[in-house]
This record gives structure tokens, sequence and C-alpha cells, in this order.
């Protein structure tokens, strides 16, 4: 089964001269450390933002894939002092923030338990799930796909009208069929790939917005 891999480490060996692949990784990551961050995959999430300023004060987060928190922690300072964000993740999480609450489950066994906190709903749900990778690329791109296609019907069921959904993805030849599934649900989308995305990766993200509600898909 497909699972959630830990987000990007800077790479390198002691004394190895560096591409400027590399160098960038390293920007990305010294920089997190240095603004209190845990993954450098926090200015992925934070491009999305800036660009169509997604967040507000107030609202509430599902993070899927949350460790080691990062999103979470971005996502909280940017909906306090009132919003709150659930994390979910298989690797125990510390809350990384007071408005965060943190769930340790796969996502293919999620109970219901995380909607105590958002009766009326999310407003947001976000995915970073990534597969543990083989090197094998069509089956990676599959094992991507099956937690894209996971967290699309978390979102599904637990979306507030007018929500939003940022997913990662490997963009593989199945991508296109899911992307038209998934537009389905919502007014617009975005496919972006921000900065912070190390070069050689061929991860995508798809933002979807203004979520049609439950009745898009029985209709």
């Amino acid at each position: 089964m497909a699972a959630k891999k830990g987000r990007g480490q800077a790479g390198g060996k002691p004394g190895q001269k560096k591409r400027q692949g590399q160098r960038w990784d390293d920007h990305y990551t010294h920089k997190a450390k240095s603004d209190g961050f845990a993954a450098r995959s926090v200015y992925k999430l934070s491009e999305i933002d800036k660009r169509r300023k997604l967040f507000k004060p107030g609202q509430r987060i599902l993070d899927l894939g949350c460790h080691p928190g990062s999103w979470s922690k971005y996502a909280a300072q940017s909906i306090a002092p009132d919003g709150l964000v659930i994390g979910v993740d298989r690797n125990p999480t510390t809350p990384p923030h007071p408005n965060v609450k943190t769930i340790t489950s796969d996502i293919f066994n999620l109970n219901a338990d995380f909607k105590q906190d958002a009766p009326q709903g999310f407003h947001a749900v976000l995915s970073d799930l990534a597969p543990d990778t083989t090197g094998i690329r069509d089956v990676d791109e599959a094992r991507s796909l099956e937690l894209a296609q996971r967290a699309l019907e978390i979102a599904h069921k637990n979306l507030r009208p007018n929500g939003f959904f940022v997913v990662k993805i490997f963009q593989g030849p199945d991508f296109k069929p899911w992307l038209e599934e998934a537009k389905k649900l919502f007014s617009t989308h975005n496919i972006i790939r921000p900065d912070a995305t190390r070069k050689k990766s061929r991860e995508i993200f798809v933002l979807l917005a203004g979520f049609r509600g439950q009745s898009a898909v029985e209709g």
C-alpha cells in the first residue's frame, strides 16, 4: 500500500562538489531552519498561498500527510487566532503550533473522529502525501495517483461549499484523466510547480478551488 514518505532533506556528501540543484535545495533547507520550520516543503505551500491568497483567519484546515508539521504550522499561523488545523499522518507528529491538533493514522484507515472539530466541514484540505518510492517511474506515479485519489475522496466528503483543495502528485500518463474527474467538483483549477521544488522532482501541485458541494458527483 502506498504511504506517506517524509519530506525532503538536504543532499550531498561532505566534501562533495555540489551541483546548482543541490545549492538550491540547501538554500530552502537552511531558510526553513532559520524561519523555524521543520522542512523546506513549507515554501511550496507559501508560494501557492501567495499566488491565490488562500488562507484567512478563522478557517478550519485538514492537512493530510502533515509530518513533520511545516504545512500545518504555516497554515495555523495564517488562520490565527481562531482557526484550527487538523494534521493527519501515519507518523506521530507533535503539534507545531497551538492552533494545530494531530492524529496518527493511515489515510486509508482514517475514522471520523477528526470531524468533531469541524462539524460544518473544512474550508480547505491539503495533501503533501508522497509514496514510498521504488525508483521505478510507472510504479511511483501509480502510487502517487492512488494517494491523490484518496485525498480527493476525503476532500469531497469533508469540504465546505467553496472550499479549496491543494494536492501533490507525480505527473504520469493517468494524471489527465484524474484531473478531468477532479475538476467536476470545483469551479477553478491551477497546476503549479513551486520554485522550491527540486529540479529533478516529478511532483507538481494542483490547486482546485470553489468546491461545488457534495451533490456535484452524485448529480
